[in-house]
């Protein structure tokens, strides 16, 4: 199959609000009146984020999936999206997977598929994604105010076990495995508590590397500080009642990444706001902690200690 072929076979899809999308030079698209367009972009790479037999459909559906949480995290309606592949070989399964994979994401959160590349190499997946903000809505991560809450949509850690027990670094029971793995390898993007949260979160980022990196750019970014209460840090219930006294579990609960939830700071006023938030979606909103002047991240362990904190979260360059 020629590079036209497979893009016409697997990529090529009927689009919903795009003027002219796969097929030409350049997609064309229309942003609503009174909107701006919010981007951005993610990379995959086979042995760095994924292991390379990884199941097709879940890496197709993740590869989406983690460009729409970016969307949720700034508040933005997801619209469009880019796709540029390079694969080791042409697997037309492997390809009808992933594509199929791809599209339910994107089926879900209604966004067109508007073009992209391939090209042969080592499997490598990247995606750049578009979406539609209110002019001046935006939640960034500069807005952070002394004496704001903290909150995390869901739970944290789950991906990180996973990917642990995978690795062979501890081991999971079966059926704790295949929830954390559910975590790990098809997250679910939060883009309706992000679209609620204009106008009620001050500050908000997507945890991708782990919950304190991510908290630290937006307390860099705002010129604040933080403090964080380990017990108010939502874990499975699978997990036990033992979880927060196991170093390591700990460790992966704040830093271990690939959550692909929200965190976000509000107004302590908007705390009741985002209780019926919580009840509205049907989505667990923890409150964790607060923002300080004191430029620093202290962690309060279960008897009101400070926590050495070694490790924040995943950096690709460190």
């Amino acid at each position: 199959m020629s590079e036209f072929n497979l893009i016409k076979q697997h990529f090529t899809r009927p689009t919903h609000h795009t003027n002219l999308s796969v097929g030409d030079d350049a997609a064309l698209i229309s942003i609503d009146s009174g909107m701006e367009l919010a981007i951005s972009a993610d990379m995959l790479v086979a042995g760095t984020h994924f292991f390379t037999d990884a199941e097709p459909y879940k890496l197709g559906w993740k590869s989406l999936a983690v460009n729409v949480s970016d969307m949720a995290a700034m508040g933005a309606t997801p619209k469009w999206a880019t796709l540029a592949i390079a694969l080791p070989h042409n697997d037309a399964q492997w390809l009808s997977e992933f594509s199929r994979g791809f599209f339910a994401c994107a089926n879900k959160f209604n966004i067109d598929l508007i073009g992209g590349d391939t090209t042969r190499g080592s499997l490598n997946i990247c995606v750049q994604i578009m979406g539609e903000v209110p002019i001046g809505q935006a939640i960034k991560r500069s807005s952070a105010k002394v004496d704001d809450e903290i909150w995390v949509s869901g739970f944290l850690g789950d991906a990180a076990l996973a990917l642990a027990h995978m690795q062979d670094k501890l081991a999971l029971s079966e059926d704790v495995f295949d929830v954390c793995a559910q975590a790990l390898h098809t997250p679910q993007p939060r883009v309706d508590l992000g679209l609620a949260l204009r106008g009620i979160a001050n500050s908000a980022i997507d945890i991708s590397d782990g919950l304190l990196a991510d908290l630290g750019h937006i307390l860099e970014a705002s010129n604040v500080g933080a403090t964080l209460y380990l017990n108010s840090i939502p874990h499975s219930a699978h997990l036990g009642a033992e979880a927060l006294h196991d170093k390591y579990i700990i460790n992966m609960i704040l830093a271990g990444g690939d959550d692909y939830e929200l965190c976000f700071t509000a107004p302590i006023e908007k705390h009741a706001a985002i209780i019926k938030l919580s009840e509205k979606l049907q989505l667990p909103l923890s409150c964790i902690g607060l923002i300080s002047s004191d430029i620093s991240l202290l962690v309060h362990g279960l008897d009101n200690e400070i926590l050495d904190i070694k490790e924040t979260g995943f950096d690709h360059f460190s």
